[in-house]
């Protein structure tokens, strides 16, 4: 998922656009974006919307209320006879994923918002139908009494996460970034991401997902590196050659794995 797009959930129009978005996966929000009164009307809304619409290949998400409201319950009672959802967003997670997976038979993926869901991250994405992880800033800012825009890129945050992500096979999105003036600033961020392991970045409006999109696609010369890489590895390692030098870089069996993995992200 290199883009991954909330979408208020009560909010009729904005739910359709989703549908034509390029976004790979696509939030429907029941939990910052829908007032408490709210709630129940967003999810009849939602109802009535899946029978009618299609988002095709992309990946459809509800995040849920907390774990510790009484719109949670309700929330989980409500999706497992949603067909078309496919996974679930988890504020404030800590514990307890395993038997929301086996509940509702949805994946599951973690937002790491609170001081001790960061500090049991690397348990958070080892639990049962885990997929995906990100990080909330705004809401781990106010459980550890700091600012948003400095433990949003605070780099042991990211690093944590990203590393217990990809320890046990998980997919490591990247947090929001909320000012949406500033879109180099936002791609910015994507590149720096994208360079800490991050596969892809959360949204919050359609001016993101193009940004990302292209950020977390392989480039042209990244590409091009990598099928040279390939070619070359491979006929040399019949040839009993495991070192090599290509243009005027030492490439071994690691250069040769990261290559295989650019080329297999363009699926075949």
């Amino acid at each position: 998922m290199r883009s991954q797009l909330y979408v208020p959930g009560n909010n009729e129009k904005m739910i359709r656009k989703s549908t034509q978005l390029p976004a790979d996966s696509v939030v429907l929000d029941l939990e910052d974006a829908v007032p408490n009164v709210e709630k129940a009307k967003a999810r009849d809304l939602l109802s009535s919307l899946f029978s009618e619409l299609d988002w095709g290949k992309r990946r459809v998400c509800v995040r849920v209320n907390p774990t510790y409201t009484l719109h949670y319950y309700d929330d989980v009672k409500w999706v497992v006879s949603q067909d078309k959802v496919t996974c679930l967003l988890v504020p404030e997670a800590e514990d307890g994923l395993s038997s929301l997976h086996r509940a509702t038979g949805k994946d599951v993926e973690p937002l790491i918002e609170t001081a001790r869901g960061l500090l049991k991250v690397q348990d958070i994405v080892r639990e049962e139908g885990v997929f995906a992880v990100s990080f909330g800033s705004a809401d781990l800012a106010l459980s550890m009494n700091g600012d948003p825009s400095v433990l949003g890129t605070n780099q042991y945050i990211r690093t944590a996460v990203v590393a217990a992500a990809r320890a046990y096979g998980v997919e490591p999105l990247d947090r929001v970034f909320f000012d949406l003036r500033d879109l180099s600033g936002f791609e910015s961020e994507c590149k720096s991401a994208k360079s800490m392991g991050y596969s892809g970045k959360q949204v919050i409006h359609p001016v993101q997902v193009d940004v990302a999109n292209k950020v977390f696609s392989p480039t042209e010369e990244e590409v091009r590196w990598a099928k040279k890489v390939v070619d070359i590895y491979e006929s040399r390692s019949r040839e009993g050659k495991g070192a090599l030098r290509i243009d005027d870089r030492l490439v071994d069996a690691v250069h040769y794995r990261m290559a295989k993995r650019i080329l297999d992200s363009l699926g075949g």
